[in-house]
């Protein structure tokens, strides 16, 4: 099968966008992903998945610890930002829990990282879910190579 192929099939799955964020020497790091779910609700745990050449990954495993967070539909160049579409932009970050976090986010999801595996060309890491945050709003989503926004539907 054709990696172009495999990518087209892959991008009929709908997802949230979200910014992964981490810190190290007191610097945070980020990056644009929608390879993230949820895993378990006792303990809660979450994965990321992280692929190997990506530079955030080495940081992540430094600090052992990292944050999700789920954008909302205003935040679509932030999004842009951490996918190194858009260049030379500041960035104010917040802090939950002693971590990183991107402020604004519909949801914020401080995790210690409690388990990490190398698949294929991605590293998975499991994360311990130490804290939450979640504010109202639509999510910015991705389908089919396009940022994509919630639309309101009639049923029945």
């Amino acid at each position: 099968m054709e990696d172009r192929s495999f990518r087209d099939a892959m991008g009929k799955f709908a997802t949230g966008v979200t910014v992964i964020v981490t810190e190290t020497n007191g610097e945070p790091h980020g990056m644009t992903a929608n390879a993230f779910m949820s895993v378990s609700l006792d303990p809660k745990l979450v994965v990321i998945s992280i692929k190997e050449n990506a530079r955030i990954l080495p940081k992540i495993q430094e600090s052992k610890k990292f944050s999700v967070n789920i954008l909302s539909a205003e935040q679509m160049d932030l999004s842009k930002i951490f996918a190194g579409q858009i260049k030379d932009q500041e960035v104010a970050f917040g802090l939950l829990d002693n971590t990183a976090i991107i402020p604004e986010a519909i949801a914020q999801i401080v995790c210690e990282v409690s388990a990490e595996h190398v698949e294929g060309d991605h590293t998975l890491f499991i994360g311990k879910v130490t804290d939450i945050t979640v504010k109202d709003g639509d999510p910015l989503l991705f389908f089919n190579g396009r940022y994509r926004e919630l639309q309101d539907v009639e049923v029945g």
